[in-house]
């Protein structure tokens, strides 16, 4: 069997099983954020009372954190109060950070165990090994009341990244150049399984980013294996090898992700906005690469730079680094930990034709604010760049 396959097995209490079959698998954690009140409502639906196991199950505010309206406002309120009322085992409130951060910043999420959450982006988790699947309010609503929920097994798609990448590549150039070669239904309901050389060696931060951007390839989860691993002679729907050597630094543009195009094809591309954040590219290496760009500059007059720490923990650790400061004498803007801009909600909403430049994840139409306006995507060091000069900039002339 594949690493996935392995893990779902174990969750369903089966020895074999295959892709395409239906499993009653139980979760090792159950997490949701904002929208937990929607998955409270349906819970009540069901005539219900009381979780299963509330022990596993985690609920993080960070969407709309603070809250940016009155009606976020009450759903926090609904929130906390649904938190002590079911004896929830894990509660993270305003400003912790973002749940996929804090779901492996804390140890939450552990290598070989299946974790459900209400977000796409729960493929995060594969990088420490665990399966992340995302899910809806109702099917949650389910895990609360029964501990497990239907589930397909999802075929596996095997990546091999090798190579070293050159100066100014990273983990988001990567990724963006796999959800390009993949297109952005190509995983559809898989999962992919990272190997190679250059996967190997990698870090967890840039784990994170890789198994984050798969859902934007359509992916039911990623996984870089690490205790379950595939079996040698485990069949894998499709292989698909990344030599990342004579890769340059990438940029999405609007508004699929899978448009993906070089930076140095894109230059000069005029931004009104550069977003640093998300839980693709919120950790301290982010905001590191990005302060050493930023040092001694200024973000050009006329662009606006909007800051979002992944956690609480990030931002402490960016601030005791002195990385806060030197982006705040650079003329960033550094806001709460959470969600940020990202969603659209708060704390960075773009106007009609305006464009932003975003080390997020995600670029459609409205999706931070104004269905007329603009997003790239790209690494953290080209935000900066080009938060610099005020249009999308190669990142590699301000790298030592």
């Amino acid at each position: 069997m594949t690493a996935c396959e392995k893990i779902l097995a174990r969750a369903s209490g089966q020895k074999d099983i295959a892709p395409g079959d239906i499993i009653d698998a139980k979760p090792d954690v159950a997490m949701s954020h904002d929208n937990t009140y929607l998955v409270h409502r349906a819970f009540q639906d069901i005539g219900a009372s009381r979780i299963a196991d509330p022990s596993s199950v985690v609920v993080v505010l960070d969407h709309r954190s603070p809250a940016n309206t009155v009606n976020s406002a009450n759903t926090h309120s609904a929130i906390r109060k649904i938190v002590d009322e079911l004896d929830i085992g894990w509660f993270f409130d305003v400003g912790a950070g973002i749940c996929h951060q804090i779901m492996i910043e804390k140890g939450i999420a552990k290598s070989g165990g299946l974790i459900v959450g209400t977000d796409s982006h729960s493929t995060t988790y594969g990088a420490v090994g665990a399966m992340g699947i995302g899910i809806g309010a109702t099917d949650m609503a389910s895990v609360w009341v029964k501990g497990s929920l239907w589930l397909k097994v999802p075929e596996a798609i095997n990546i091999i990244i090798t190579g070293r990448p050159a100066k100014g590549v990273f983990a988001k150039d990567i990724s963006l150049a796999l959800v390009g070669e993949l297109g952005a239904m190509g995983a559809d309901y898989c999962c992919l399984e990272y190997e190679g050389d250059w996967v190997s060696g990698a870090s967890l931060s840039e784990r994170m980013t890789l198994c984050n951007m798969a859902a934007e390839a359509g992916a039911k989860s990623a996984l870089v294996p690490d205790i379950v691993v595939s079996d040698p002679n485990a069949r894998h729907y499709q292989t698909l090898a990344v030599v990342v050597d004579l890769l340059e630094p990438m940029v999405s543009t609007p508004h699929s992700v899978d448009k993906v195009a070089s930076v140095s094809s894109m230059e000069g591309t005029g931004i009104d906005q550069a977003f640093l954040g998300s839980c693709t590219n919120g950790r301290l290496d982010d905001l590191a690469i990005a302060a050493s760009i930023l040092k001694g500059r200024k973000v050009h007059e006329g662009t606006r730079m909007i800051v979002t720490p992944a956690s609480s923990e990030v931002y402490l650790q960016a601030v005791e680094e002195g990385i806060i400061g030197t982006l705040l004498k650079a003329g960033a803007v550094v806001t709460a930990s959470g969600c940020g801009p990202c969603l659209g909600a708060h704390q960075g909403v773009l106007a009609d034709g305006e464009s932003c430049i975003s080390s997020s994840n995600r670029n459609f139409k409205g999706r931070m604010g104004s269905r007329n306006a603009s997003i790239y995507l790209a690494s953290p060091a080209t935000v900066a760049a080009s938060a610099i000069e005020g249009k999308i900039a190669d990142p590699r002339r301000y790298l030592v």
